[in-house]
């Protein structure tokens, strides 16, 4: 918990105030007894009405500036506590920003909004608390005690004995409920799972009749969650019945003592009186304590959970600046990488070595589990390879500055993901100073300018969170000219083309070549009609690359390459395809013919009644082709 005082720094000044304000209040308000037993002493036994007056004006004046002091230091407690809630908050927030796709996955998303909102309310509220009794009550306690002693020093055993008994209460309610705490933090992060999780698979869980079984397991954890706040209320109630049992013990006992007192000197009448009024600010004093340290524990879980998000070092670290100086021709290289998540034996890639340059495409196929997205997914480091090396623009990527590495990318993920606003600010998001002229380019490169224009307001149409009011293929398009707006040196298409379908995809191909001259591209893909005319295929195979080069290449030489395509194709499809790549290749072996042999099966192609896609690429070998 004390960790988290540096937050208090930047608002040293108002806790000044507020500790000044504190001190004036307790003096103050324990000048009262004092100033009553006088009147009690020295005006209402002697009969002196001057004396009542004047020491009662008195009286209301520290009453009143007692009174102004303890406003002042409410208004700054509470402002304090909210300043340092907000910016722990940003903190928090700032720091998973921060971590990394495997650092999110150590504590996990619904760990996370609990720590950000639940936990910090926790803290903020024991913050609170510190700041407006932590100073007030142990000096309430202290100068009371002493003055008690001063005033009436043979009663002031009681003070001990009422002191005794409520630490006594609060230790036995501290040892039952603190290992509780930790419990209870857990089953929240996990009721925060359940609701997020049905959520968002809401459709998936009423497509499968599975409502029953998900309401049971919700049930289960909140029964659990309900059970152990009822146990943590029924002990934290039995304090103030202990506590009230001991305040009134307490100060029947001093009024009986006094009385008893009163029967040898009636003068005795005033310490009395001002004896119960100092034990009772002590009584008051150790009730805020106690209140203060049942909390306390509650809070402090909460802070060893933030401070473990705060702490956490992530896992991939990056430069301040970049080091070294990147190539003018934008290329993307990867160098006999290795990959395996952690915890894993068996390695996701095993010795990747590729080259994609500016003014190509270089597409990845392969089977489900190939390793494709997370190839793809170590160029913007969203993971750190087990070994080897990936180098952007002829540097390696451990060199880059974060900001410096995705300003040259341009990402659009499997899922496309819109957010909370208007189809102008998704499709600006990445790059919030392009013009509009940008963004309408990018939405008609996309193929979504046709679905905009027919929405209400056209580019200023609200977008919900997450993109629920457009449909999987608008979301996609989105996506793609939201990368694009950014104009990068770098394109990463995972599996972004699936939800289109195969004439849409044509044409959103066409349009993108065009923008793409000087920047490399990168397509992971399941059709082959979408990576057909790249200029470099990529065919993973469990990790490894089994074949590299253009489509016919490939397919004359791939054998996994050949199945993908079967079983795409159709009987006669296919045959017309393997005829095409024979042809090039045996033109391949003979001078001058490549030529010829391009425009012919271009030809070919283009009168074959395919519903698969363009006709594909026909150049002639041009080295050697990897395969399997």
């Amino acid at each position: 918990m004390f960790k988290l005082f540096r937050f208090l720094k930047p608002y040293w000044w108002q806790v000044a105030i507020l500790v000044f304000s504190t001190g004036v209040q307790v003096y103050t308000t324990l000048q009262l007894p004092a100033l009553m037993a006088d009147i009690i002493n020295n005006g209402i036994v002697t009969g002196n009405t001057d004396y009542i007056w004047r020491v009662g004006l008195v009286m209301i004046g520290l009453a009143a500036l007692s009174a102004g002091a303890s406003l002042i230091s409410s208004y700054f407690s509470a402002r304090v506590g909210t300043s340092f809630a907000r910016d722990l908050r940003a903190e928090i927030f700032a720091k998973v920003l921060s971590f990394d796709i495997l650092d999110v996955k150590d504590f996990s998303t619904a760990s996370l909004l609990t720590r950000t909102t639940n936990d910090v309310n926790q803290v903020q509220s024991v913050m609170i608390m510190i700041l407006s009794m932590m100073l007030r009550a142990p000096l309430f306690c202290i100068i009371s005690v002493v003055m008690a002693i001063q005033t009436a020093p043979d009663m002031s055993w009681i003070i001990l004995v009422g002191a005794a008994g409520i630490l006594g209460s609060v230790v036995l309610i501290m040892s039952l409920v603190i290992p509780k705490f930790k419990i209870f933090q857990t089953l929240v992060d996990k009721v925060t799972l359940l609701t997020r999780e049905n959520l968002t698979g809401l459709r998936v869980i009423r497509a499968f009749n599975n409502e029953k079984l998900e309401k049971k397991k919700f049930v289960k954890t909140n029964d659990e969650l309900t059970k152990l706040i009822v146990y943590i209320d029924k002990i934290l109630e039995l304090q103030n019945p202990l506590l009230n049992i001991i305040f009134n013990g307490t100060t029947l006992l001093c009024s009986w003592i006094g009385i008893s007192l009163l029967t040898k000197d009636f003068a005795y009448l005033g310490n009395m009186t001002a004896f119960v009024q100092y034990v009772t600010h002590v009584m008051m004093s150790f009730l805020m304590m106690s209140i203060l340290f049942v909390m306390l524990p509650r809070a402090n879980v909460s802070a060893n959970r933030i401070n473990e998000v705060l702490t956490k070092v992530p896992k991939i670290r990056w430069k301040e600046k970049t080091n070294g100086l990147p190539e003018k021709r934008s290329s993307v290289e990867f160098r006999n990488v290795d990959f395996r998540y952690p915890g894993a034996e068996e390695k996701v890639l095993d010795s990747i070595s590729f080259k994609a340059v500016a003014g190509e495409t270089t597409a990845f196929i392969g089977s489900t589990g190939s390793g494709k997205s997370t190839l793809v997914n170590l160029v913007p480091r969203f993971y750190e390879a087990t070994s080897g090396e990936v180098l952007i623009d002829g540097v390696p990527i451990a060199e880059y500055n974060r900001e410096d590495l995705m300003r040259r990318i341009g990402l659009v993920p499997q899922r496309g993901m819109l957010f909370a606003g208007t189809v102008c600010s998704n499709i600006k998001f990445g790059a919030p100073s392009s013009s509009d002229q940008q963004m309408r380019k990018a939405a008609r490169i996309a193929q979504a300018e046709n679905f905009i224009e027919k929405m209400p307001k056209k580019y200023d149409s609200k977008i919900s969170q997450g993109g629920t009011n457009v449909s999987g293929g608008q979301k996609q398009r989105l996506s793609i000219a939201r990368a694009i707006c950014k104009e990068p040196d770098i394109f990463v298409f995972d599996d972004a083309f699936s939800a289109l379908d195969m004439k849409t995809d044509a044409k959103l191909r066409a349009a993108l070549s065009e923008v793409t001259t000087d920047s490399v591209v990168l397509i992971v893909a399941q059709r082959v009609s979408t990576i057909k005319d790249a200029d470099q295929i990529i065919v993973l195979n469990n990790g490894k690359i089994v074949g590299k080069g253009r489509h016919f290449e490939l397919l004359a030489k791939c054998k996994v390459y050949q199945e993908i395509v079967k079983s795409q194709y159709s009987d006669k499809e296919f045959a017309t395809e393997m005829s095409k790549a024979e042809r090039l290749k045996n033109d391949g072996g003979k001078k001058n013919v490549n030529e010829k042999s391009s425009k012919r099966i271009e030809s070919d192609g283009a009168k074959t009644a395919s519903g698969v896609g363009d006709s594909g690429d026909t150049k002639g070998f041009a080295g050697e082709v990897e395969y399997a």
